[in-house]
This record gives structure tokens, C-alpha cells and sequence, in this order.
């Protein structure tokens, strides 16, 4: 039981990956909704290399993945869902919504803690926003989320299914919500009442902090509504908006792989701090 569902995760995560890479590539190419700013080779080589990089360090650092910690818990009656007995669709509805908000959660903490909050500028440096944008973290940011992904599936007992689930519309949700495509004004208005939409993440790659720091969602965008992050619109609009970090505007530290894995460990005390949070009210 344990191998066939570990072999059906393979093999359902790496098609849909592909499937939802390719059409999200093709979508950008056929409709871009921006004009990239900076080269596009350069940029979009250390983007995959650092992807490739991070999935072969979780394999390699890591002993077990969410999945089969999720198996290891249900054979051992883990966690708080496995006091009771739950219908399977229930449990896998159930999954998907608990990691959904622990990953808003865990977003908003790698902003407001500093430690954390410089690993993560790996990700918000990149001066582009495009597919390959939704595959560009740091390394440690990857094993950290890891950890915490697994620590939650032990402690609430989440299902094997509902974790696999979660994991492929996770992949899928951030290649679609970091893409370059454009969409009709009404169907972007229609789709981010139930996920979130390029046009809505895009807001949270702003140069201006009021706006970095809002629409922390990747799946679904009830969280920040709920929590007061959401915020519709760029102020510049989407055309005219600043992608990145103001601090790294040079393509030789935001677009290149050795600099990227290299910005958590400067010193400099300018680039250390996370966005602070404006006194306004945020919409929404």
C-alpha cells in the first residue's frame, strides 16, 4: 500500500507538473501581460537550475517526504484527525484547507521575521515575474517549509491523498499565480474568489512594501481577505508596477544563481530588515 502510493505521487506530481509548465509557458508567450524588463536567458536558466538544485537536495537531505510521513502517522494513529473517523472525501477536503492556511501562515512569518525574511528575499528578488518565478526559492527556504509541512501532518494526522492533492494544486497554483499571462478583466475578477490569479500575486512582487506585504496566498485567496492582506490593485497598475526588490536591481545579483544563493548571507543591514508593515488600512 505504502510503495503503490508513493509510486502514484511520482507519477501524478511530475505529469502535472509538465502538463501545467508547458501551458503556462505557452499562455505567456501567446498573451505576456507585461514586458520583461531584464534578459530573459540569464534570468530564466538560474530560475530552473535552482528548481532542479531543490529537488534533488529534499531527497537528498531529507529522509521522508510529506507524503510518507502522512502514511507513518496513519499507521500509528498520529495526530488529531485520526481521533475520529472522518469520510475519506471529508478527510482529503479537510487536508487540503488545513496546509492551504498553514502555508499563508507560514508566508506571512518568512516576512516578518528577519532571519527568515532573508532567505526568502531569494525569491522576491527576481526583477521578472513569470513562470519561473513560482520555482525560485532558496534552498534552505525549500527544507525549511518541508520541516514545517511534515511537523503539521504528524501533529494533525492529515490524509496520505489530501497531502498529495495539496502538493500538485501547490505546484500547479504557483506556476499559474507567478505567470506572465494575461486574462480578461472579468474572468481575473471571477477566478480569484476561489484562487488566487496572476494579477492578484503579482500586487505581492511590488517594489513598495505596503503591497510586498499583502496577497500572501499561493492557493486560495480567502486567507488574506480574512486577515486583512488582501489588496487588489498595484498603484502604478500592472503595466507600469516595479517587479523585485529595490536593493537588487543589479541582473548580476538578482538574475544570477551563485548571487542568488548567496543574498541570505550579506551583511549588509540595508537588505537584512523585513518590509515594514504601513500604517494604513489595507483594501479588502
Amino acid at each position: 500500500m505504502t510503495v503503490d502510493v508513493l509510486a502514484e505521487e511520482s507519477r501524478i506530481r511530475l505529469a502535472c507538473f509538465l502538463t501545467v509548465l508547458l501551458a503556462m509557458n505557452a499562455w505567456e508567450f501567446l498573451a505576456p501581460r507585461r514586458k520583461w524588463m531584464v534578459r530573459k536567458p540569464p534570468r530564466l536558466i538560474s530560475n530552473y537550475v535552482l528548481a532542479i538544485f531543490n529537488t534533488f537536495a529534499i531527497r537528498a537531505l531529507l529522509p521522508v517526504s510529506a507524503v510518507s510521513a502522512s502514511l507513518w502517522a496513519e499507521r500509528h494513529g498520529w495526530g488529531l484527525l485520526h481521533l475520529a473517523e472522518w469520510p475519506s472525501g471529508v478527510e482529503i477536503v479537510l487536508t487540503v484547507l488545513l496546509l492551504d492556511a498553514a502555508i499563508y501562515g507560514q508566508h506571512v512569518l518568512f516576512h516578518c521575521v528577519p532571519l527568515f525574511w532573508r532567505i526568502h528575499k531569494v525569491h522576491h528578488a527576481d526583477p521578472d515575474l513569470d513562470v519561473s518565478s513560482g520555482l525560485r526559492f532558496h534552498t534552505i527556504e525549500i527544507l525549511l517549509s518541508m520541516l514545517i509541512k511534515i511537523g503539521l501532518i504528524l501533529i494533525l494526522g492529515l490524509a496520505a491523498w489530501g497531502v498529495i492533492a495539496f502538493e500538485v494544486i501547490l505546484n500547479a497554483t504557483s506556476m499559474f499565480n507567478h505567470s506572465n499571462a494575461r486574462m480578461p478583466l472579468g474572468l481575473d475578477r471571477l477566478l480569484r474568489l476561489i484562487v488566487v490569479t496572476p494579477d492578484m500575486h503579482r500586487v505581492h512582487h511590488s517594489v513598495i512594501r505596503k503591497e510586498t506585504d499583502s496577497n500572501f496566498g499561493f492557493n486560495l485567496p480567502w486567507w488574506d481577505r480574512l486577515f486583512g492582506t488582501y489588496r487588489d490593485q498595484p498603484e502604478a497598475g500592472h503595466e507600469k508596477m516595479t517587479i523585485g526588490l529595490p536593493e537588487y536591481r543589479d541582473e548580476k545579483v538578482s538574475t544570477r544563481l551563485i548571487a542568488m544563493l548567496a543574498i541570505p548571507f550579506q551583511s549588509n543591514p540595508q537588505t537584512s530588515d523585513p518590509p515594514e508593515p504601513e500604517a494604513e488600512s489595507r483594501e479588502g
